[in-house]
């Protein structure tokens, strides 16, 4: 298949790049090259910024395709650009939206047709407005949409804790972090290879037109669990402080946001749909692995291990408070 990667670089579709050219796809690359992250070998490299519709056009020339991905599209007037350039050029329009969108607190397990809102977080809420957007576009003139929601995947380089590298560095100096709430509510981690099996298996499947599907991992952790296995992979047990997420908010309103818009709730998803549609589709990679995988990497690339002193500050005067109690 000819296949365009809008974007095509990040820390999701890095793995799906990677993937689609080892499956023998003819794969185009287009994004601006400012990142660290390569373009795989047999890939096609177009630089241009999809934001500059004339120029992108003109990049294109008359190319067409059998799938277009946009790994970068955030609001609705992303989506109107896409339409205007490639309503007439592929067979199939891949639109990356996410998890964070299903409404929350919900029963469990989420499946894709549980109600669309997050009237917190407002990237959540764009996400929603584009696939608004896709689907009155599908119902009127079938223009051929499959929506994706990811939920929290990650590669080698990430940390699914505000402060990165900062909040393993604490565990490692023997620093008490903060888990917000209980540290019992559960959470979805896939790792990006996982991810790329599932996605790449719907590019070209004429199955998934119209249709919304997540990708998500089977394993449910704690968050108490997840920083035990970053614990696990430095070789120190975390001393764990509890605090509120509503108290976390007020010290830091970029951290509480995250948090009571969504990693605060529990998130299990029924990945009925994703299994259905790609048969091959099953998680391997848990997430002890993949912690060692990314403490491994910071220790093979120390220039990556930077420290945050506000955030250090921050956690400490939270902890501070939260102790006096």
């Amino acid at each position: 298949m000819k296949i365009l990667f809008i974007g095509g670089t990040g820390i999701i579709s890095s793995a799906c790049s990677d993937l689609a050219v080892a499956q023998g796809h003819d794969l185009t690359i287009l994004n601006r090259g400012q990142t660290d992250r390569p373009v795989p070998s047999g890939a096609t490299l177009i630089h241009s910024d999809i934001r500059d519709l004339s120029a992108t056009a003109a990049a294109l020339g008359d190319r067409t395709f059998d799938v277009v991905v946009n790994w970068v599209a955030y609001a609705p007037e992303h989506i109107e650009t896409d339409l205007a350039l490639f309503s007439s050029r592929t067979a199939q329009y891949v639109f990356i939206s996410s998890a964070s969108a299903y409404q929350k607190p919900i029963p469990f397990p989420i499946v894709e047709e549980t109600p669309l809102s997050n009237p917190l977080w407002g990237y959540s809420q764009q996400k929603i407005a584009c696939e608004q957007t896709l689907m009155h576009a599908y119902e009127e003139s079938r223009f051929p949409v499959t929506i994706v929601r990811p939920s929290h995947t990650y590669d080698k380089r990430s940390i699914p804790f505000h402060g990165r590298w900062t909040f393993v560095d604490r565990i490692q100096r023997g620093r008490p972090i903060i888990i917000h709430g209980d540290g019992t509510s559960l959470w979805t981690l896939t790792h990006h290879r996982d991810f790329a099996v599932g996605f790449c298996g719907l590019l070209g499947n004429p199955q998934a037109i119209g249709e919304a599907i997540h990708i998500t991992s089977d394993e449910w952790l704690t968050w108490d669990a997840i920083a035990g296995l970053f614990g696990a992979a430095v070789g120190m047990e975390p001393e764990i402080v509890h605090v509120p997420s509503d108290t976390i908010n007020r010290y830091d309103a970029d951290w509480g946001v995250s948090l009571l818009a969504d990693k605060a709730h529990t998130t299990v998803f029924d990945n009925a749909k994703i299994k259905r549609l790609v048969p091959e589709y099953d998680a391997q990679i848990p997430f002890a692995e993949g912690a060692v995988e990314i403490v491994n990497w910071y220790n093979a690339n120390p220039q990556a291990k930077q420290i945050n002193e506000s955030y250090n500050e921050l956690v400490d005067r939270i902890i501070a408070a939260q102790l006096a109690i």
